[in-house]
């Protein structure tokens, strides 16, 4: 194991990062990057980019609400983060009559912000190796019994890191697939309220269309403040609580950027796969994506043809679909990029040289051919798999009816009256939020149509018993599309689950054959239980032997004699990381070059009113017209600029995260990637990865000179020179 170690702290491989690959640690970034970061053009020392006790910028970087990063801007606890990020918050606090997705909000004092109900942030306290008591806790054992003795290990390492009393949590994340082991200790705020958001038609601007393309014109940011008790400790929302003190804030730099300028970007990247093995990229390419772009595609369609013509549902559906909508798109550029760039047969041939040198070392030499069987052995169910995630679960109802079998479970088990009144409690307050966001038209179309798709595309050897039959019986041909129609109606019209006086009755005395009987809780559960009952195994066998057979690949990479070159960094698992690139245009083909900057001008370009994705607000027509920029204007193109793009390596968690310039300064907020790089979460392509970014000066033109907001400007540190 020391040379394991060893080979760890050197971060040295045969995957050799480009300059700007890497989604590196900042506790151990390590001599070699750091020089190559200096050499780029930072300014900073190491303990400025991460310090245990010293106030750095690792403090102003945030996990904000679990899904996205953000960054504070000021010494009152100001927020900022992208829209996409803030917007379930925007639309819960939205209405039909006061719909800040639709015309923004802006607060002009801080009794104007908007507590945020579930809203939270934590903040990164410190970052600890604890890889030497995991491995001892496992040592001698393999599969099965090491990934539960390694579980055993985190879940003691957590609990002695987490403070109930002070919102302390510590996660442990294995890196490396398995190979090290670091505790990460987080504090926890829950009082969070909405400063500010722009008007949808500039949050969103470019919608689905511009979805990870560039050029982007898209003032992707929202605005945030995160409360804290009289004493700086974390509260729960309360009028008396005070804007957080932060230990340290952003400055923010309206001077703008220059292509080749540096651009560091810090956050909390979700996850990568970089070391997958060539056997996942077949599967990915093959089975995994198509099938679930497929069936996104499928319920983005039933949606929006509600959405279009309806602002309140449009308002009901916004978060749901923008979820569903921005995957859709990536996982159907991924496949393309990853088949573009031969992807598959670029890692046969790093797998080929391992198994070189893993000839004749027993621990190494039969990775490749284990693998290959297990994958042989869960392929034919892997279709399965993402139908009922991404399918049956696809509509909602029948993601809320299975939800219920914890009442089934609570009453079939012969549990105490307590635990079943727990589980009535949980499903009536899950109906509340479930029955706020559904919309029973496009879910009705939603359930039929998955049905169907299911019969049609699934080996029929793995349906549900009789359930096929069934529907035969009672409402036609399983080839006609009207049969699945009025199935659908069927569930729609006589489940309990819409209908008042059934849903009472059965919480008041609940009964399982009742609950067997609702048609949407009989559908749900006759694909959920046939899982469980025959294919669900096979699932956590293949999970539980792949991920074994991956930490063992790692192992040998990092103890192969070859390895000498270049430092490695560990897959993303929604940890803090710092990225290092430059601003930097690029040609993505023959006679076309991307500039490196949007500006207001391509905007009104792209403009058309009514437009569902491309409509612009009048007060943002008005001041474009006059070319009222202020100070926020770019000397240089006489232009307000919209976006940038950078060469850093982010993923999906980075959204929000602070582009921050050689100094120290805040100017940009990262949002998305490019098309030509949706390969990135399995492969980095160092030629034509970009990352989107709004300039921080078109953010503070929305808020001072559209929103009005000039309170909000004054908190700043600007830094004009």
């Amino acid at each position: 194991m020391k040379k394991l170690f060893i080979a760890i702290a050197l971060m040295v491989s045969v995957f050799r990062s480009m300059a700007d690959e890497g989604m590196w640690l900042p506790l151990l970034l390590g001599q070699q990057v750091y020089s190559d970061m200096v050499k780029r053009g930072l300014k900073l020392t190491k303990d400025q980019l991460y310090h245990i006790n010293k106030a750095s910028i690792k403090d102003a970087i945030i996990i904000f609400n679990g899904g996205c990063t953000g960054e504070i801007v000021s010494q009152e606890g100001l927020i900022f983060t992208n829209h996409h990020c803030g917007y379930d918050a925007i639309a819960k606090a939205s209405s039909v009559t006061n719909n800040y997705l639709k015309d923004g909000f802006y607060a002009k004092s801080k009794d104007q912000e908007i507590p945020s109900q579930g809203l939270y942030v934590e903040f990164l306290l410190k970052i600890e190796d604890v890889t030497k008591e995991v491995e001892e806790a496992a040592k001698g054992t393999t599969g099965s019994e090491r990934a539960a003795k390694v579980n055993a290990a985190i879940a003691a390492v957590n609990q002695r890191y987490t403070d109930v009393s002070k919102n302390i949590t510590g996660r442990v994340s294995p890196l490396f697939k398995g190979n090290q082991f670091l505790v990460f200790v987080y504090q926890r705020y829950n009082d969070i309220r909405l400063v500010g958001a722009p008007s949808e038609s500039i949050g969103k601007f470019g919608g689905d269309t511009d979805n990870w393309e560039w050029p982007r014109h898209t003032g992707d940011f929202s605005v945030f403040r995160v409360y804290a008790a009289a004493d700086g400790q974390p509260a729960e929302y309360a009028a008396g609580n005070k804007p957080l003190k932060p230990k340290y804030s952003l400055p923010v730099s309206i001077k703008g950027v220059k292509d080749g300028d540096y651009a560091m970007i810090y956050g909390y990247p979700g996850g990568t796969n970089r070391y997958e093995s060539s056997y996942g990229v077949k599967q990915k390419i093959d089975i995994n994506n198509p099938t679930l772009v497929k069936l996104r595609d499928m319920r983005l369609k039933y949606m929006f043809e509600q959405m279009k013509n309806d602002p309140a549902i449009k308002l009901q559906l916004a978060s749901s679909y923008a979820s569903i909508a921005n995957y859709w798109k990536f996982f159907d550029g991924e496949t393309k990029q990853l088949v573009k760039y031969d992807i598959y047969d670029k890692k046969k041939e790093s797998e080929a040289k391992f198994q070189q040198w893993a000839n004749g070392k027993a621990e190494y030499e039969p990775i490749f051919k284990d693998w290959g069987a297990a994958y042989d052995v869960w392929r034919p169910y892997s279709k399965h798999q993402v139908y009922l995630n991404e399918g049956i679960f696809g509509s909602p109802v029948l993601a809320f009816a299975a939800s219920l079998q914890q009442i089934e479970n609570a009453i079939v088990r012969k549990g105490s009256s307590v635990d079943i009144k727990k589980a009535v409690d949980a499903a009536k307050e899950a109906r509340t939020a479930f029955l706020k966001e559904e919309n029973k038209v496009s879910d009705q179309q939603i359930l039929g149509t998955v049905l169907m798709m299911y019969y049609n595309e699934i080996d029929k050897n793995q349906h549900p018993a009789g359930f096929y039959e069934g529907l035969r019986g009672s409402f036609g041909d399983l080839k006609d599309e009207n049969t699945y129609k009025k199935y659908a109606a069927n569930v729609f019209n006589n489940t309990m689950i819409f209908d008042e006086g059934k849903w009472n009755a059965f919480t008041a005395n609940p009964d399982a054959t009742v609950l067997q009987a609702d048609p949407a809780y009989a559908t749900a559960t006759a694909f959920v239980k046939n899982w469980v009952g025959k294919f669900l195994p096979q699932s956590q066998q293949f999970n539980a032997r792949n991920a074994e057979l991956g930490r063992l690949y790692l192992k040998g990479i990092l103890n192969m004699d070859t390895v000498k070159a270049k430092k490695m960094y560990p897959d993303a698992t929604f940890t803090m990381r710092v990225s290092y690139g430059n601003v930097k245009s690029y040609q993505p083909r023959d006679a076309v070059k991307y500039d490196y900057v949007t500006t207001l001008s391509g905007v009104l370009e792209k403009y058309q009113p009514g437009d569902y994705e491309f409509d612009l607000p009048a007060n943002l027509l008005e001041a474009a017209k006059k070319k009222d920029y202020g100070q926020y204007i770019d000397a240089g193109r006489k232009d307000l600029v919209v976006g940038f793009i950078t060469t850093n390596d982010i993923t999906g968690g980075n959204s929000g995260s602070p582009v921050i310039d050689g100094n120290g300064n805040l100017i940009g907020l990262a949002f998305d990637g490019n098309y030509e790089a949706l390969s990135h979460k399995i492969a980095f392509d160092p030629v034509y990865n970009r990352t989107i970014c709004v300039d921080v000066r078109y953010v503070l033109w929305c808020i001072d000179k559209l929103g009005g907001a000039s309170n909000i400007i004054n908190e700043l540190k600007l830094v004009r020179q």
